[in-house]
């Protein structure tokens, strides 16, 4: 893309500020459709929004302040120089306007989600749930869809302003948690990892006398006792809405007390299934089974909103990383091996048909609440409190159907050739290359949290382009002192030279940058 593409000769290696120039006023222009030579604060974010990037979005706080700031008094709204004085270290800016994320088209996707919600609207079938008295008591009627793709475009469509509970939709998290304090095989020593083929609270364990998967009750139970078993059961507690909080993209969830209450008053069955597997030794030394039973349903009562949800579905369809914040939440073997789970058992009774029919990652809870996860693109949240006889959404199971009818979200759906379904990505994944280019495009434009975000993913700071420039040579050449502070201290290769010899020194001293130049120079003194 012209953007990302350099003007250059052996005496000229920096981005070209003529490009760049281009390249500015090409985004200007796309938001001055009238042509008057200024826009507007509202302008501006309503072309965000277009392409799912919301003005709360906390990644361009800065960014937000510095309109709000140039707005001040000026009725017309900013002209050229302003806009490009306060958007020019916003890569996400950039990388929206030009039609770069994970959904280009996503006003166009967003119109089918809205057509799919009102097509499921319309079933009224199922009924609440009614064994726990305060879930028997919420309105029918509720339905919300929210999305969240990977690069954290936003949508939500409904009764997106009202809480729910988690119910078992806290079951993977509590997995996740436990996986990436304990790892895998100290967590399967206490739980299995197949479908039990059983109703979800089943008085059933498997052949070794454990619970047959962690998204069952029996197995959810387990997973309350693994977590930081060592420390009071108050903190354990705060360490699972610490964790939520980080999912929501900072957004701290609420509790439901009342849920709690009546949830431990009507837990026969959970007590029974925790007695069941204490007497098959399957907990480890010295459980507290009355505190654990109070921490799983504790942790079935905490309340989000829909949209928080969806931002948690993304972070695992991201390999463990918030999308909206770029926080490694999990890491991405612990995400793997929960969607696989998920894959294969989040759908209670109907886990199987929804893996061959659906084909993605989803879990369901009594609330109505749903959890689905398509890797690599997006989260999405359907909350409908309506449940069939196997206890899933109704709304929120036709809702996956159609989504699948329409795009190619099934797992396996890139076998099949000249599918009839649409893909709403310009590319399936995100390729190696598209990395390096963002990485080393953020380092020359200083904005350190777009490479935080990329190192989040794994994404190794010494590579480079084709040219053998990383991001540490941008740095130096643009006189980003921030970034080659960030990244020396990330120990990356202060000495890599590209294929003309160059190095992140000698592009400080050509471009006589200072500060830089004595930055690297103690470095490689010592």
């Amino acid at each position: 893309m012209a953007t990302k593409q350099r003007v250059r000769s052996k005496n000229n290696s920096n981005i070209s500020d003529v490009s760049k120039g281009l390249v500015l006023e090409a985004l200007f222009s796309s938001i001055d459709t009238s042509k008057t030579g200024v826009i507007t604060s509202v302008q501006f974010w309503n072309e965000l929004k277009k392409r799912g990037i919301l003005s709360d979005d906390p990644r361009l706080s800065d960014v937000k302040d510095a309109f709000d700031k140039a707005c001040i008094g000026s009725k017309k709204g900013i002209d050229f120089s302003l806009f490009c004085e306060t958007i020019k270290h916003a890569l996400l800016v950039h990388k929206t306007l030009r039609g770069e994320l994970c959904i280009p088209d996503f006003s166009g996707f967003c119109d089918e989600i809205t057509d799919i919600f009102k097509e499921v609207k319309s079933n009224v079938n199922g009924n609440v749930a009614n064994y726990i008295p305060q879930l028997a008591r919420v309105n029918p009627k509720y339905f919300a869809v929210s999305i969240c793709t990977i690069d954290g475009q936003r949508f939500s469509h409904g009764d997106t302003n009202t809480s729910f509970c988690l119910q078992s939709t806290c079951k993977p998290i509590n997995y996740c948690i436990a996986h990436e304090e304990l790892g895998e095989e100290k967590v399967h020593q206490h739980i299995g990892r197949e479908p039990s083929g059983r109703s979800f609270n089943e008085m059933a364990l498997n052949s070794d006398g454990l619970p047959h998967n962690p998204l069952i009750n029996s197995g959810a139970i387990m997973c309350s006792s693994l977590i930081r078993r060592n420390i009071p059961i108050a903190d354990r507690f705060d360490e699972v809405i610490k964790t939520w909080t980080e999912l929501s993209g900072d957004v701290e969830p609420t509790f439901n007390n009342s849920v709690y209450l009546s949830e431990k008053q009507t837990a026969d069955r959970n007590f029974a299934l925790a007695y069941f597997m204490r007497e098959n030794k399957a907990f480890p030394e010295n459980t507290n089974l009355i505190e654990t039973l109070e921490f799983y349903f504790q942790c079935c009562s905490i309340e989000v909103k829909s949209d928080s949800m969806a931002s948690a579905a993304a972070t695992l369809a991201n390999g463990g990383v918030n999308p909206l914040t770029g926080k490694k939440v999990f890491s991405d073997g612990t995400a793997k091996n929960c969607l696989s789970l998920m894959n294969s058992c989040g759908m209670y009774d109907f886990s199987g048909e929804y893996a061959f029919k659906i084909g993605f990652p989803a879990k369901s809870g009594v609330s109505g609440a749903l959890l689905i996860v398509i890797p690599n693109v997006m989260g999405i949240c359907i909350w409908s409190p309506k449940l069939d006889e196997l206890g899933n959404s109704v709304r929120g199971v036709e809702f996956s159907k159609k989504l699948g009818e329409r795009f190619s979200f099934h797992n396996y759906d890139s076998l099949i050739n000249n599918s009839e379904k649409k893909d709403p990505r310009r590319h399936k994944y995100e390729s190696k290359m598209d990395n390096v280019i963002n990485l080393i495009y953020a380092a020359s434009c200083g904005d350190i949290d777009e490479i935080k975000r990329i190192e989040a993913k794994g994404v190794d700071l010494n590579v480079s382009d084709y040219d053998g420039r990383t991001a540490l040579h941008l740095a130096a050449s643009e006189g980003q002192f921030e970034v080659v502070d960030y990244l020396i201290k990330r120990k990356v290769n202060v000495n890599a030279k590209d294929r003309w010899g160059g190095t992140p020194l000698k592009d400080a001293k050509k471009s006589n940058h200072v500060d830089i130049c004595n930055k690297i120079e103690k470095y490689l003194s010592k």
